[in-house]
């Protein structure tokens, strides 16, 4: 007995685990112009750091909530802290992902990229703990300290090469949403508070709030949950933030960052609201689908890699609220094992996403480093040069198409079985709708899958576009370890979904308390409600395409040795094939735009016959940029200038403004 009381609890570790993510950080302020200090010492340390955090939450996943009160901050306000499994979920997203990243950004940052290493290395791991105590925040004031103190250093690690104009533009607009959001994410709480003064996610837990006043908390937590998500039309921040990062940054923001706000939506309505309506899900269900439309149909018209990727998060992001707002309903209507599926499908694609695409944000950096080209249109034949990164990044390419047996099909897999098993809604409204949301999932997953052969065959296959990628060289050793470690994960979790599945559904069933059903499949066997119904083996699937290959290559090798011979093959006598042949990025984005033509924008730039240079430019622009973000924009200056009259300059006039102020604040208090 006196053994175990030494024993620390896991969320007293964990807490101490972030607190010496923070303690990394500050240690690169020491030496702030030190790369070898903080590029090859600090961030493996920190990759270490995430490891461990990400053992401890998966071996937390089981165990009962755990609470825990820190004397900090404010007098007589103390900060709640709180670990259970969905917390513990998502703190092995971030452990497990983080770890990645961090050992490929000890060899990918480089001295002299804008922000001081020492500087950056501070940012960077202070980024990290913020987001690790957001998912242990037991209260709104812990919360929200967390919530803008990640938004602050995701702020200046968007900004680090901040000498470039753009890259400081795409800076502000992402702390202007991300503050947008932070102000719906502190109504929610304030509305959730009940009339009270508790600010403890227990006293919203335990309040009991009217309909109407418990749905405005939802719509107001979708509202800043979802503008931190990039759910469309808060989307806006995200393509323009990406491109702006460095890679590493890129990777972190839209593998785990984007799950804080998943985490967020979650512990509002499921845990905080509790007793939830079925038509709550409708909005987040048709917001879902169209940002998994929209972010796909951009991501296929891209012509910098950066972008495409950053467009990609908006699709995946759709389809994780697509799944939540399926899930509300199933809630909402009495159908909890089919609730239970969708969530399920919502974290396993979670955490997908955070392998899939921090590989593929990783990846587009090597190539970034190494060529200084991140223009889809000069880039080309890198598999022979980098051929690491190729082969890595393919996995992450398969993996995002959702192709079999990667982790990608899974998650997109369960989800249109929740689609397909719910004839049984008593709603004939939702009947009618079901089948159009499963169509629209598999219109998204198809068009994913034709982003990643235009991102991937782009980039690595044919011939080199320009002559200087022919000096292009491959990724180093830290970076091919923290690819390869996400590239694993993908895999892993491709392979094993059916237990991946039983410990998603241990994690729902304490969240929620609905539950998938029993089945009597074996542990190969993913049949996540009836075995008759539905089911899926991702190791027959890959034994089947591992014995057809080998039996390919041996009938080759036994029947056809020694009778082939290789000679150039015939071309219709003509043998002038070059770079400028192949398909471009603007050729594969053609049918797309043609086909959506209402989703954009578009400007031609024509060249005349009489041209010395002609030149030919598609320019493709975001319809809420012109339709909502200018006028809102024009709006907000006129009334800004419309109030400049208060700015007197004289401090008699300021003083005047502060008594009134007093006396109206006594008048309302009294």
């Amino acid at each position: 007995m006196f053994v175990t009381s030494l024993i620390p609890s896991p969320l007293a570790v964990l807490l101490t685990l972030l607190s010496v993510w923070a303690l990394i950080g500050v240690a690169g302020l020491l030496r702030p112009r030190s790369l070898t200090l903080t590029a090859r010492r600090l961030f493996p340390l920190g990759a270490i750091c995430g490891l461990a955090i990400a053992a401890i939450a998966a071996a937390s996943l089981w165990s009962p909530a755990e609470r825990l009160t820190l004397h900090v901050g404010l007098p007589d306000l103390p900060m709640h802290m709180r670990l259970d499994a969905l917390s513990s979920f998502f703190l092995f997203l971030l452990g497990a992902a983080s770890a990645g990243i961090s050992i490929f950004g000890a060899g990918y940052f480089r001295s002299g990229q804008g922000t001081p290493p020492g500087l950056l290395c501070l940012q960077y791991h202070i980024f990290l703990a913020s987001m690790g105590f957001v998912l242990l925040a037991d209260d709104a004031y812990a919360f929200m300290v967390a919530w803008e103190t990640m938004a602050l250093a995701s702020y200046f690690l968007v900004t680090a090469q901040h000498q470039r104009a753009e890259i400081r533009r795409a800076g502000f607009l992402y702390l202007l949403i991300a503050h947008l959001g932070a102000i719906g994410i502190l109504l929610s709480f304030g509305v959730m508070q009940g009339g009270s003064w508790l600010f403890t996610f227990d006293a919203m837990r335990a309040a009991t709030l009217p309909a109407g006043w418990a749905a405005a908390a939802f719509l107001l937590a979708l509202f800043g949950f979802g503008a931190k998500a990039g759910l469309v039309p808060l989307h806006v921040w995200l393509p323009e933030a990406h491109p702006a990062a460095p890679s590493p940054v890129s990777a972190l923001m839209s593998g785990v960052m984007l799950k804080t706000a998943v985490y967020g939506i979650l512990r509002v309505t499921f845990d905080l609201l509790g007793n939830t309506e079925w038509w709550w899900g409708l909005v987040p269900l048709a917001l879902g689908l169209f940002s998994a439309i929209f972010g796909v149909v951009f991501a296929a018209v891209q012509t910098d890699m950066k972008r495409l990727l950053a467009f990609s998060s908006i699709e995946n992001i759709g389809i994780v609220f697509t799944a939540f707002g399926l899930a509300l309903i199933f809630q909402g209507v009495s159908l909890p094992a089919l609730a239970a599926l969708a969530l399920v499908a919502l974290l396993y694609h979670s955490l997908n996403h955070a392998f899939m695409k921090s590989l593929l944000f990783l990846g587009t950096g090597a190539v970034l480093h190494s060529t200084g080209e991140r223009n889809l249109g000069r880039l080309g034949g890198l598999i022979h040069r980098m051929p690491w990164v190729a082969w890595l990044s393919l996995v992450g390419a398969l993996a995002l198409a959702g192709l079999p047996p990667l982790n990608g099909f899974v998650s997109e897999w369960l989800l249109l079985q929740a689609f397909l098993f719910s004839p049984g809604v008593p709603r004939t409204f939702i009947n009618m709708l079901l089948p159009l949301g499963a169509a629209l999932v598999a219109l998204a997953a198809a068009l994913a899958a034709y982003v990643m052969v235009k991102f991937y065959g782009v980039i690595f296959l044919g011939q080199h576009r320009e002559p200087a990628l022919a000096r292009a060289h491959d990724a180093g050793k830290l970076e091919r370890i923290g690819l390869g470690w996400l590239a694993a994960g993908c895999v892993v979790l491709g392979l094993f979904p059916a237990r991946v599945v039983a410990i998603l559904g241990t994690v729902v069933e304490q969240l929620t308390g609905a539950s998938l059903p029993r089945t009597a499949a074996p542990w190969w066997l993913l049949a996540p409600l009836a075995e008759r119904q539905a089911s899926y083996s991702a190791l027959v699937f890959f034994g089947v395409i591992a014995v057809m290959v080998v039996a390919t290559a041996l009938v080759v090798r036994v029947l056809y040795h020694g009778r082939a011979q290789r000679v150039p093959p015939w071309d219709c006598g003509f043998g002038g094939l070059n770079a400028r042949m192949q398909d471009t990025a603007e050729g594969f984005g053609q049918p797309i735009r043609r086909l959506f033509g209402t989703f954009f924008i578009v400007t031609r730039e024509l060249p005349s016959p009489f041209d010395n240079a002609p030149r030919y430019r598609v320019t493709v622009e975001d319809r809420f940029w012109r339709s909502l973000y200018r006028p809102l924009g024009a709006l907000v200056q006129r009334a800004a200038d419309a109030i400049t009259w208060v700015q007197q300059g004289r401090i008699a006039t300021y003083l005047i403004y502060s008594f009134v102020t007093l006396v109206a604040l006594l008048a309302l208090v009294l």
